[in-house]
């Protein structure tokens, strides 16, 4: 187990346990979806120079999960560049990367608690962390974002996540919900799949840049009530669950016209 509770540097501290078997197909398509991610968020201008991380758990009893080197930029990761860990934080096969302690702490939480998150993203974008620091969080301003009515937490900030026992606190206000607003840092979502996480993001991008526009012009809000609010978030939550992460493929799509590299 990781007792370290205070990690002094963002290289994890982390010991290598030897890959057991072959790499699985089920495990490469992970790979190749978690890397279209980054090279996605890069391409849409969310990546933050070499922090900030997207998890994804590989299906098996081990729970074990993948995530980006420190020192890569979201543009550079592949497939293969990836790291998987255990929830002690080990590097299980054979790689010369290290992951980012502060990505240990927050998402090891999350993977080694909630069963339906098989991805995590957590990220800086200029208007997510302006959300951040708003008072009253997101607002129910519009369609995106009556998305997440009811289904969003906030989590107040304690410094940069490199402490284990704040582990217990981002669980607990993640709760069952799709995202969570970490308080003056940057928004984090999860998803059944690296496709629904990345489209939660999507979705959580759009409503705060569209609530900070509206704020900037200093007019009145019309401000939809809890009702429709609760409304919308139900046919959001509908169609999500026949959808089949059915914007993805257009999104492999486009990356692969612009570069296939991802997949190395």
């Amino acid at each position: 187990m990781t007792t370290t509770d205070d990690f002094t540097s963002f290289d994890l501290p982390a010991k290598v346990i030897p890959q057991d078997g072959p790499i699985t197909e089920a495990e490469i398509a992970l790979r190749q979806d978690l890397a279209a991610a980054y090279r996605l968020c890069a391409l849409f201008g969310w990546d933050d120079l070499i922090y900030t991380h997207i998890s994804a758990r590989i299906p098996g009893p081990e729970h074990h999960f993948l995530v980006n080197p420190l020192g890569l930029g979201f543009d550079e990761i592949t497939a293969s560049s990836l790291v998987k860990i255990d929830l002690d934080g080990n590097v299980i096969g054979d790689s010369p990367h290290r992951p980012n302690a502060a990505g240990f702490v927050i998402h090891g939480a999350i993977h080694s608690t909630r069963a339906d998150a098989q991805c995590v993203m957590h990220l800086h974008t200029e208007a997510g962390m302006a959300l951040s620091v708003l008072e009253e969080g997101l607002l129910p301003l519009t369609q995106h974002a009556m998305r997440f009515h009811g289904r969003i937490g906030y989590h107040d900030y304690e410094g940069i996540a490199l402490t284990m026992d704040e582990q217990e606190r981002i669980i607990a206000d993640l709760g069952d919900n799709a995202a969570l607003i970490l308080r003056n840092h940057g928004t984090l979502t999860v998803g059944r799949s690296v496709g629904h996480a990345f489209t939660e993001t999507f979705y959580l991008e759009k409503s705060a840049r569209t609530q900070l526009l509206a704020l900037s012009t200093g007019r009145p809000l019309r401000v939809p009530d809890d009702d429709l609010a609760a409304l919308t978030a139900r046919q959001w939550i509908t169609d999500l669950g026949v959808s089949n992460d059915r914007e993805w493929p257009h999104l492999l799509r486009k990356l692969d016209r612009i570069d296939p590299t991802y997949k190395d």
